[in-house]
């Protein structure tokens, strides 16, 4: 089986490299998948593709609704979402798709620093695991899929 792992959270360090990079050096059979993580054009897809907006509500309506299309499609086919919480920005599509994810049953893992164990109370509650580094969830991979505890991990 390959498993799809869809890697959700901050767009603004590169943890998701390191994930890919873990798992493929320990030739896991996964595919990761992930939203659109150029900022810009996250934002601007809508008025990109179906025409300006002089109102910003509607300029940022749209650049969801288009995203939504797929985080909704690539959450729904994922076997394991990941979700990363970042240090410097309030994240609430992070938070959101975590509760998507879990409203569909999909095996939830978090990935935040020890500063937001509190204001992240309920979503690590909804978590089955709850990890602070991309090695962490590498070795989280691992066990899940292999069954190895010998993977690197810190």
């Amino acid at each position: 089986m390959v498993w799809s792992v869809y890697l959700s959270g901050e767009i603004h360090t590169d943890w998701r490299e390191e994930i890919e990079e873990g798992a493929n050096a320990l030739k896991l059979p996964v595919t990761f998948s992930a939203p659109v993580t150029d900022h810009a054009a996250s934002d601007d897809c809508g008025v990109e593709i179906l025409g300006a907006e002089e109102n910003a509500f509607w300029h940022d309506h749209k650049g969801a609704k288009l995203n939504a299309i797929r985080t909704r499609t690539l959450i729904g086919k994922a076997d394991i979402v990941v979700v990363r919480f970042g240090e410097k920005y309030r994240q609430w599509n992070a938070a959101f798709d975590a509760g998507y994810a879990s409203a569909l049953g999909k095996p939830l893992i978090i990935m935040h620093g020890p500063e937001h164990r509190h204001p992240l109370k309920e979503v690590d509650a909804a978590a089955l695991a709850v990890a602070e580094t991309p090695a962490q969830i590498v070795a989280l991979l691992s066990y899940v899929i292999n069954g190895n505890l010998r993977a690197p991990h810190g």
